[in-house]
Order: C-alpha cells, then sequence, then structure tokens
C-alpha cells in the first residue's frame, strides 16, 4: 500500500496495490496489521457502510461530538471530491480543510481519524460509496455543520446547487458548531 500524507498530516492518502490482468484486478482494500503500521495505533472497525447516491448529492459535513467516528472512505463505483475538516481546537490545523478525488478508478482510500467533520460531492451519474467507522453510529451525538461555511471555505467543484438532505440543509455555522478540545 502506498501512503500519501495530505496537507494536514493527521489524514492519509491509501492507495492500494492493483494486480491486473485481462480478466480484471485484484487488491486487497482492507489489512489489519498493515493499516495499523501506517496509522501507528491499533484501530478498531465496529461499522462497515455502504451509501448510493445520484450526481450532485452532497452528504455532510458530518460528525459525532461524542462517540467520535475514524472513518476508512472508499467509492466501489463512481466518483466523489471527498471533504475532511479539523475540528480539533488544540491542532494547527483546526478548521483546515483537505479534499480529496476518490474513484472507482483511482481505488484511493482516505483515512479520516476522530475528531473531523466529513462530507462528500458525487461527481458522477451515480456513486457507491463505502465506509469503516471505529465507533458505532449515534444520532443523538451527530452535529452537521454547513456544507458552504464561508470560514472554511471548501472549494467544492460545483457546476449546479448541490443535493441536499433536510439535515444537511440545516448544518450550523462553523463559528456555532461544537468542536473537540
Amino acid at each position: 500500500m502506498k501512503v500519501i500524507r495530505t496537507e494536514i498530516p493527521d489524514v492519509l492518502l491509501l492507495e492500494p496495490r492493483l494486480f491486473g490482468d485481462e480478466r480484471g484486478f485484484f487488491l486487497e482494500n482492507w489489512n489489519a496489521r498493515e493499516f495499523n503500521s501506517v496509522v501507528g495505533s491499533d484501530v478498531k472497525f465496529v461499522q462497515d457502510n455502504h451509501s448510493r447516491s445520484a450526481c450532485g448529492v452532497l452528504r455532510g459535513l458530518h460528525y459525532q461530538i461524542k462517540q467520535p467516528q475514524g472513518k476508512l472512505v472508499r467509492v466501489a463505483r463512481g466518483r466523489v471530491f471527498d471533504v475532511a475538516v479539523d475540528l480539533r481546537k488544540s491542532k494547527l490545523t483546526f478548521g483546515r480543510w483537505i479534499g480529496i478525488e476518490l474513484s472507482d478508478d483511482n481505488h484511493r482510500q482516505l483515512w479520516i481519524p476522530p475528531g473531523f467533520a466529513h462530507g462528500y460531492l458525487v461527481l458522477s451519474e451515480s456513486t457507491d460509496f463505502l465506509y469503516k467507522t471505529t465507533d458505532y453510529y449515534a444520532p443523538e451525538h451527530e452535529r452537521c455543520i454547513i456544507w458552504n461555511d464561508p470560514e472554511i471555505g471548501i472549494d467544492w467543484p460545483l457546476d449546479r446547487e448541490p443535493v441536499l438532505s433536510a439535515k444537511d440543509r440545516l448544518g450550523l455555522p462553523f463559528s456555532k458548531a461544537e468542536v473537540f478540545a
């Protein structure tokens, strides 16, 4: 696995080794020993999620203020612009964001540790988005920052208004969001 450090050092871009021939390809999506060696800790995933979305859907920016979730995300089919925003007040990267294109062509994965808000924009006709989490979904602790907050300033690759859920339309501005110490 190739590991690429992003501008936010704790967020890692992972490129698994791909073995292909005329029949197709094989890759190892996840290996606990190798993954834990790369991130430098013993990460335990407790939930595996699959989301399908149409072009133009924007999900996020979501996080859990208690039971924070680390996420290992990837695209099985389609293409997204994936975003992580650092909500850890004690870090120099607090309030900064990283955006990476993930697709079924590049097979990239993004490791987003606990303490980040996460979101993505679907760029293809339809996308199957897969992600492992380090803690269980806890709706009572879920929070949402508005996707287009000017203080964060995410440069979403939009050519029209995104399709949002009711929850995402009601996201808070970054200045009013609960953050991590």
